[in-house]
């Protein structure tokens, strides 16, 4: 059980400072490690991700970076419905295949496009034109879309997230981080309650759920305090070394599983 509390503990803090939410480094590295079952892991880390960002979202209520509730309220009201589209997609690919090694290498190929493309945007970001939008139809839509990469994959969809909001509303590193968790939150939630509601929850042990929660809220504490030395620049520089790393992963998964399937 340490594993899972120090996995998720390294994982929440990094992602409470950058506003990935962490489940984009616990998924693929519990993969990668083979510790539980996929579809087991996929839950868990949205549990993670889920109290990490609402211990995140508590504990920087008053750090005077802006939450821009306008803007990321209909992007969390569209995550709500994009994470129960996800959490249907996932369940599809589960039942239909019948196989976790499936459902992982699915998981891989497209954490691994996904962040691939966020990597190659916030290295020339600076170098791109930035949008202000303020329509709260397309926030919705958005806000969906980002759901659903959060739901299917189990990750929180962070890195998706602060890329989203860096081009689509021209936020500075520590505006999108604060965002991005927001947002992640309510994603999460539904993802969460669908699977309940639904009894897809697969199965896992307690002791396990408390570790990697407690690595989430430990995290982000922790987080919070990293946060506030950091400049926007370090916070940036410190995404893209973890998108870095983070597709080097998912490479591996993917030929890892890929191996179990061919």
């Amino acid at each position: 059980m340490m594993i899972l509390f120090i996995i998720c503990l390294i994982a929440s803090t990094v992602g409470a400072v950058a506003g990935f939410g962490g489940g984009v480094i616990i998924k693929p590295v519990m993969d990668a490690l083979g510790l539980l079952p996929v579809s087991t892991i996929s839950f868990l880390s949205g549990c993670t991700v889920f109290s990490m960002s609402v211990s995140s979202l508590i504990k920087n209520r008053n750090d005077g970076v802006k939450l821009d509730i306008k803007k990321s309220t209909p992007l969390a009201m569209g995550a709500i419905l994009g994470g129960i589209i996800g959490k249907a997609m996932f369940q599809y690919v589960r039942n239909h295949f019948e196989n976790e090694n499936v459902l992982g290498f699915v998981q891989a190929i497209f954490l691994v496009g996904i962040t691939i493309g966020v990597f190659i945007y916030v290295l020339k970001k600076n170098s791109m034109k930035s949008y202000h939008i303020d329509s709260t139809l397309l926030c919705i839509v958005i806000g969906t879309v980002l759901g659903i990469i959060s739901s299917f994959l189990g990750i929180g969809g962070g890195t998706s997230n602060v890329a989203m909001l860096f081009f689509f509303f021209s936020m500075n590193a520590k505006e999108a981080a604060k965002n991005s968790i927001y947002i992640i939150m309510f994603s999460q939630i539904a993802s969460i309650i669908i699977a309940v509601v639904n009894n897809t929850v697969p199965h896992f042990e307690l002791v396990q759920l408390i570790a990697m929660a407690s690595g989430g809220v430990g995290g982000a504490l922790i987080g919070a305090i990293i946060s506030k030395k950091l400049n926007n620049e370090l916070i940036e520089k410190l995404l893209r070394v973890m998108l870095a790393i983070v597709i080097c992963i998912n490479f591996y998964n993917v030929v890892k599983f890929g191996t179990h399937i061919f």
